[in-house]
């Protein structure tokens, strides 16, 4: 089984590994392995067989890692499509509680058109903001009347909050920007 980010703390730093035990060390395919040494994982020496100290593989695993992180500024939000921090279509973001210190953002991608989204907790919130306009939840609102054509059996209570109402507003504001940029072009 292949791993997409194998764990550093794995490998001993007081060893040395051939490919095989590098391979193994890590559940990654030995053509894995030799492709590293390519990109740069020094070896002892040219010899068969490749012998790679511990303590290099540990620091090119985590240089690997530190290379790939991409961190946000505070008003940025990560966009998986894009794959880069994007600030949020018109500054603007929800939140919506998980818990009752976390939640998450959600916010457009003015690039892609896609949904945004980074956990946050509320005691740093402020510091995350940066220029958005961030839309906390209010309290839930109640129906008490069942609703027409709504079976006995069924609860009388629907509940639902303004977030939701926010985040269709916000999908409707994205479709006509879309639509208003291909009318231009």
């Amino acid at each position: 089984m292949s791993k997409r980010h194998p764990n550093p703390r794995l490998a001993k730093i007081h060893r040395n590994y051939t490919v095989e035990e590098v391979a193994g060390v890590f559940g990654v395919h030995r053509n894995t392995v030799r492709e590293w040494v390519k990109r740069g994982l020094p070896t002892s020496d040219d010899r068969r067989p490749m012998l790679i100290l511990g303590a290099h593989l540990v620091a090119f695993l985590r240089a690997r890692r530190v290379k790939n992180k991409r961190t946000c500024q505070p008003g940025e939000m990560y966009c998986v499509r894009c794959r880069a921090p994007q600030v949020p279509a018109g500054d603007m973001a929800d939140y919506l509680p998980v818990t009752a210190t976390l939640g998450n953002l959600i916010g457009l991608c003015p690039a892609c058109d896609t949904m945004m989204y980074r956990r946050v907790s509320l005691a740093r919130i402020e510091q995350v903001r940066g220029k958005l306009d961030i839309t906390l939840p209010q309290a839930l609102l109640h129906i008490e009347k069942p609703c027409a054509g709504v079976p006995p059996h069924a609860p009388s209570q629907v509940r639902y909050t303004k977030n939701y109402q926010r985040i269709n507003q916000l999908r409707l504001v994205r479709t006509a920007l879309v639509w208003a940029i291909r009318d231009q072009n």
